[in-house]
């Protein structure tokens, strides 16, 4: 029960962020926004969430991660009152950007959560393993569920379903989840640290998610020096926010590496995928969900029956590594895509081969991910898991996006036909997407190293390199 109450908090923030993707072109609509200005109801929610999954996920381990998962709903939910209601631009940006607040703080401390109430190896995978379909396939359910909502209702309903949801969910947290009062919590914050982490963050997903623009480069700039401030704090900090001998470990930090590499490349690509059978093969908003539903459906079959015993079997990181090499696959096939295409031999191929892709390497790259989690520090790397992959699709769809945009501005300016300029922008981003993908292969064949079991270790057991923790 409690893995189920967890896994519907994360569900209902990653079906948030899909839902509202399908419903911009009505919220534009409502509310007269323009162009630039609709993209600030994406980018005040992920400011927010990416800037503060790091400081969510430590104050859960200080403080008690039940119950900055239950504040993170409470935060949440009424966020989605106020969008729901909102009557005008500037009141639905403030309410997406408290909504991002809601959503870090309930997702930071899930994988924390599940580490230390299934320690067992066999039982962690299986939860692991629901986990991962739950966050990857949460946003292609939220592309079926955005489309259903906003044609036979309004938009405001996709921010009143998180009403009801948000509610249950919060209640039967406080009765399952065991309580977890730290006794650490005395030793105090470090606020400089928190300070400095939240605004590097904020500045540098702010940045990727608004590349274009004057002061685009001095706030890049600013977020490198807000960082490089924050390592020399907790280099020095008696009671640091983030102990940095956590990056120590060679295979927490290859696999928050590979997670920000990997999702960099989906992310842009389900974004842009979603565009193409669109405005090339015509489909509406719930056409473009139903297409990719074969993904979601394998991604649930190999996680939450198959993950588990893979990785028991085999070992995480020798399954992981045949996952990456199917999605890099998959996005170079995607990379073939004809103007005129079918989707049963040009999009579904590709679902299928993503799809077993991530349930596969999903589950295996979160338990590496977490592998060097201690008792103590499991909300950090849980947040820290959080932080890579929403920078990592923030990077992703900002660049790919951009290349997309590029390529087909300069074919249209070369006299190209609209649509065949539209298919060489996506295809371009796709082998990009899928260079990315192999750039993470071999970041995880060289970083994932196992390590020579020790003389009594029996060989069959192999252990993962974990210096400095």
């Amino acid at each position: 029960m409690s893995l189920i109450v967890l896994c519907v908090g994360m569900l209902m923030i990653v079906l948030d962020a899909t839902v509202v993707n399908v419903a911009l072109p009505a919220i534009q609509d409502s509310l007269g926004f323009t162009q630039a200005g609709l993209a600030w109801v994406v980018n005040a929610y992920l400011i927010a969430f990416g800037g503060l999954l790091l400081l969510a996920g430590r104050l859960g381990d200080l403080l008690s991660r039940r119950g900055v998962f239950v504040a993170g709903l409470a935060v949440f939910t009424a966020a989605s009152v106020a969008c729901g209601l909102a009557q005008n631009q500037a009141m639905l940006v403030a309410a997406r950007f408290v909504q991002g607040v809601g959503g870090a703080m309930t997702s930071a401390v899930i994988l924390g959560m599940i580490v230390t109430m299934f320690p067992g190896p066999r039982e962690q995978a299986r939860a692991i393993g629901v986990y991962s379909f739950v966050a990857a396939a949460g946003g292609s359910v939220g592309l079926l569920a955005g489309g259903v909502l906003t044609q036979l209702t309004s938009w405001h309903w996709i921010f009143f379903i998180n009403i009801p949801i948000g509610l249950v969910t919060g209640i039967a947290a406080v009765r399952v989840l065991p309580a977890d009062d730290r006794s650490r919590a005395r030793t105090g914050l470090d606020l400089p640290g928190a300070i400095l982490i939240t605004a590097a963050l904020m500045v540098g997903v702010g940045t990727i998610v608004t590349p274009t623009g004057r002061y685009a480069l001095p706030l890049a700039g600013a977020a490198v020096l807000l960082l490089a401030g924050f390592l020399v704090r907790e280099a020095t900090a008696r009671n640091p926010l983030v102990p940095l001998p956590i990056f120590r470990s060679g295979t927490v930090s290859g696999a928050n590496a590979v997670q920000a590499l990997t999702m960099a490349g989906m992310f842009g690509v389900f974004f842009l995928g979603a565009l193409y059978v669109q405005h090339l093969l015509g489909y509406d908003a719930l056409g473009t969900g139903l297409a990719f539903l074969p993904t979601t459906t394998i991604i649930g079959i190999l996680s939450l029956r198959y993950a588990e015993r893979f990785i028991t079997r085999f070992g995480a990181r020798t399954v992981l590594v045949p996952g990456l090499v199917l999605i890099a696959a998959g996005l170079a096939l995607f990379a073939r895509v004809p103007v005129h295409g079918s989707y049963a031999t040009d999009v579904l191929p590709t679902m299928l081969l993503i799809g077993t892709g991530i349930g596969v390497s999903g589950p295996a790259l979160a338990t590496l991910a977490m592998s060097g989690a201690t008792t103590e520090d499991a909300g950090l790397a849980s947040g820290l898991v959080n932080t890579t992959t929403q920078v990592g699709s923030a990077l992703g769809l900002a660049v790919l996006a951009t290349l997309s945009a590029v390529r087909t501005h300069v074919a249209e300016a070369a006299g190209t036909p609209h649509p065949d300029a539209l298919a060489a922008g996506y295809r371009l981003a796709f082998w990009c997407a899928a260079g990315l993908v192999v750039l993470a292969i071999g970041l995880a064949l060289v970083t994932l190293r196992p390590r020579r079991a020790a003389a009594t270790a029996p060989a069959e057991q192999p252990e993962y390199a974990t210096a400095g923790l």
